[in-house]
């Protein structure tokens, strides 16, 4: 597979611009706003932005990280994550190239980002991000089935069971956890999300995703306990975090054994 220099940086800006956009959806989506009205402007003094204030991660620089007109200091989650999503669209294509698991690739990571901004923020994950995201991602997969010769059994029916399987695991761990903890110890977001992420990574590597999550989750979860006296931690991102390393590195199980066997 040939890589072209030009196009990944095409792309690495084009996931610039798409992460700036995901900012605004993660923010309003929560809020019952629209993503369209009221255009972009600072939340604190209603500035509406111009062009030169809504350039991805570059106006955050020049403008010193405040607002041009009340100098309100402007969160880093902004450009945190216009550049992740920039980076996450150039290593979908230095990975699959331009091909259909390309597009199932960006679509997947902008689903996860989405959820990522908006479970941080208000600890919500949106149920109209992740049918958005799930209704592109099987379009894409018939579209897979019938470029690429794959039986519809294989390319879609397998992955919806994997999604419902996913979705199933971790629902009941969320029954169990419940009763232990005698409180939620899951959202109902996280549960739907691990949906979307079976029906990308599989059923088997979703289980590894819960695993991978909660270890990373761990020591942040501990810190913010010691420093906050909170327990109260977004699952999401880290479940997301999980499920884009999987799907980068194309992790399987065979893999997995090669690891730990070696």
């Amino acid at each position: 597979m040939g890589i072209d220099v030009l196009m990944g940086f095409m792309i690495f800006i084009f996931g610039l611009v798409l992460g700036s956009f995901y900012n605004v959806v993660g923010y309003r989506v929560p809020n019952n706003m629209s993503i369209v009205f009221p255009a972009s402007h600072c939340p604190n003094c209603n500035h509406k932005l111009r062009f030169y204030e809504l350039i991805p991660v570059l106006s955050f620089v020049f403008l010193g990280g405040k607002c041009k007109k009340c100098k309100k200091r402007i969160s880093f989650f902004y450009p945190f994550f216009e550049l992740l999503t920039g980076i996450c669209f150039l290593l979908s294509y230095l990975v699959f190239g331009i091909s259909i698991e390309f597009f199932i690739s960006i679509t997947f990571l902008s689903t996860l980002i989405i959820i990522s901004i908006s479970d941080l923020k208000y600890y919500i994950i949106p149920d109209e991000v992740l049918i958005v995201g799930t209704i592109l991602l099987l379009i894409e997969m018939i579209i897979n089935c019938i470029i690429n010769d794959v039986s519809f059994f294989n390319g879609l029916f397998m992955p919806i069971l994997s999604g419902a399987g996913s979705f199933a695991i971790l629902f009941l761990i969320k029954i169990l956890g419940d009763a232990f903890f005698k409180k939620e110890s899951l959202g109902g977001g996280d549960i739907k999300l691990l949906f979307v992420i079976g029906l990308v990574i599989g059923f088997d590597m979703s289980l590894v995703s819960i695993f991978l999550a909660s270890f990373i989750a761990l020591p942040v979860s501990v810190v913010q306990l010691v420093k906050k006296n909170d327990n109260v931690v977004s699952f999401g991102p880290y479940l997301s975090l999980a499920a884009a390393i999987i799907l980068l590195t194309n992790l399987n199980f065979d893999k997995l054994l090669l690891f730990f066997t070696s």
